[in-house]
């Protein structure tokens, strides 16, 4: 029998979609044939605790059915004498092959595990430092967007310390550009979470309110009647677009309740879309991927006008959710792999392009 592969699954985290994390970390490990893997969980407290191992089980284990959990178990590597990560030696490439990062928001898919990782040495599934911070920012993910000729929806946005310093200028700014209603999001957040509509002032003033709990900067875009797309990719340098799928929410708009908890949303997969624009949907979502330099996978969501049919990019994600209700499996699904595939896939493009980094030259000698 040949050494199975020892796979790091990281999740938790201290960022606001900590749940969904576990929710997407227990759907990878339950997909992992434990023949071929040697899964060692790792588990990020909310405190930013690193759990390893046993020690970690506790934080998915409602997630896990008993089976899975007992062969799990059973199967734990003995590591270090240390449970602690910032042990060295917990870390060393000889004791992990691979790190499968199931992180979602801040300190997971914004650049700064990535970078951990990188100075490691570890290969770890998924988008780079680059990619991972320019795909969380939805600010400077549109900026680049605009950069690679994209169409998009209007938007305008600003820092808290701006806000707090002159709301007045900023609430006339949002009227004159698009009026109501209108979306206010954080600007480094995912799953919805932070996420507002408002139709009059006063619910736009509390919804930025809101959302500067979450973060400095602040996101406000206009509403548009429209169909939403979700498209799946995958890939390094020569990306695959899935086919894509439409969103119809259960609730006045796809929000965290509505993604991960009452599971009413309905996916329609394909979506209902002409061929022409199911196609042109899919170059846009590699167009999207490749202009962020993305890696291993990403979904890219869209907005098609009910009006005219206008095709407008709205954000990319770089560490898609992985629970039951979530879309980027389900569309691979439908265009052909599986989920466990799909994990195998996506393990291989990180071994793929930790090979082709370590093939670089690094250093400079002065001679």
């Amino acid at each position: 029998m040949s050494k199975r592969l020892r796979v790091a699954v990281l999740f938790g985290g201290k960022s606001g979609e900590h749940d969904v994390s576990l929710s997407s970390a227990a759907s990878v490990i339950k997909s992992m044939d434990l023949d071929r893997y040697e899964v060692i969980p790792i588990g990020i407290t909310r405190d930013g605790l690193w759990k390893i191992g046993q020690e970690s089980l506790p934080m998915i284990a409602a997630n896990l059915d008993q089976s899975k959990r007992e062969q799990l178990q059973s199967q734990l590597p003995v590591l270090s004498d240390s449970h602690d990560l910032g042990h060295p030696s917990i870390m060393k490439p000889s004791e992990i092959d691979v790190v499968f990062p199931v992180l979602h928001g801040t300190f997971g898919e914004d650049g700064t595990i990535q970078g951990f990782l990188e100075i490691a040495n570890l290969p770890y599934v998924g988008a780079g430092v680059l990619a991972s911070a320019v795909g969380m920012d939805k600010v400077m993910t549109k900026k680049i967007f605009e950069q690679a000729g994209l169409p998009q929806g209007r938007y305008v946005y600003f820092l808290k310390s701006e806000w707090n310093k002159d709301a007045s200028q900023i609430l006339q700014q949002i009227e004159g550009s698009f009026g109501y209603p209108c979306f206010v999001k954080p600007a480094n957040l995912g799953s919805s979470v932070g996420i507002s509509k408002a139709s009059t002032q006063e619910e736009l003033v509390e919804a930025i309110d809101f959302a500067a709990q979450y973060d400095r900067k602040i996101l406000v875009e206009e509403f548009i009647p429209a169909h939403e797309i979700e498209v799946a990719v995958l890939g390094n340098d020569e990306p695959q677009a899935s086919q894509p799928g439409e969103i119809v929410s259960s609730n006045d708009f796809y929000d965290y309740k509505a993604k991960y908890i009452d599971g009413k949303s309905e996916m329609r997969i394909p979506a209902e879309l002409p061929e022409e624009t199911k196609e042109k949907v899919r170059q846009m979502a590699v167009q999207a991927y490749k202009a962020i330099d993305g890696s291993g996978l990403s979904r890219v969501d869209f907005f098609i006008r009910k009006d005219n049919g206008e095709i407008l990019i709205n954000e990319i994600n770089t560490m898609p959710g992985f629970t039951p209700f979530s879309m980027y499996a389900k569309l691979w699904e439908h265009s052909g792999i599986s989920y466990p595939e799909l994990v195998s896939k996506l393990i291989q493009l990180a071994l793929d392009r930790f090979k082709e980094k370590n093939e670089l030259i690094t250093t400079h000698e002065i001679k």
